[in-house]
């Protein structure tokens, strides 16, 4: 794996990770984006994800066909094994993961770039309420959990404010991308 760089978008729920990714891969095509495997219903929006049933996760666990699995929010998310052979061909491969996840993949990947997208706790509110899939007292439950959410992150990332636009957290996003391929 040694030309390739694997890129870990992390960050509480409403920083505006999926949007960051989405402009970043329109702006650098040689980015490939890694679409998890998530137990979830195929229409319940958000990211573009392959769902599966929880039978079904099991068995491709078993099978070997994931790199990366852990559990969050009472469900079961995945990277599949093909981001290690895009990475071992010198690809750029950029997947969303979760903080429990990053040790995992820094010891899985020898290049290995964790960015950590966060927003002032306004903005992930009136994100998250947008969404209109949460309660307001859930709402406020993920804006203390974002609160917390670098505490104790296991390994040193890249942080990008997400708070005052897409371009400036593109362009902080971009350059940190840059800076690693070197």
């Amino acid at each position: 794996m040694s030309g390739g760089l694997a890129i870990a978008v992390v960050g509480p729920s409403g920083a505006g990770k999926d949007t960051l990714m989405s402009a970043a891969l329109a702006r650098e095509p040689q980015l490939q984006p890694v679409r998890r495997v998530i137990t979830r219903a195929a229409d319940a929006g958000g990211e573009d994800f392959e769902p599966v049933t929880e039978a079904e996760f099991k068995r491709r666990r078993a099978a070997g066909e994931f790199a990366l699995d852990w559990q969050a929010h009472g469900l079961r998310y995945a990277i599949p094994r093909s981001a290690c052979d895009a990475v071992a061909a010198g690809g750029i491969v950029m997947m969303n993961l979760s903080r429990g996840a990053l040790l995992q993949a820094a010891a899985l990947f020898p290049r290995f770039l964790p960015l950590y997208i966060h927003a002032r706790p306004e903005i992930l509110a009136a994100r998250l309420g947008a969404r209109g899939r949460e309660t307001a007292e859930d709402i406020a439950a993920r804006i203390i959990r974002a609160g917390q959410w670098a505490e104790g992150l296991p390994l040193p990332v890249t942080t990008i404010d997400n708070s005052d636009g897409l371009e400036p957290a593109l362009d902080q996003f971009l350059t940190a991308i840059r800076k690693a391929r070197q």
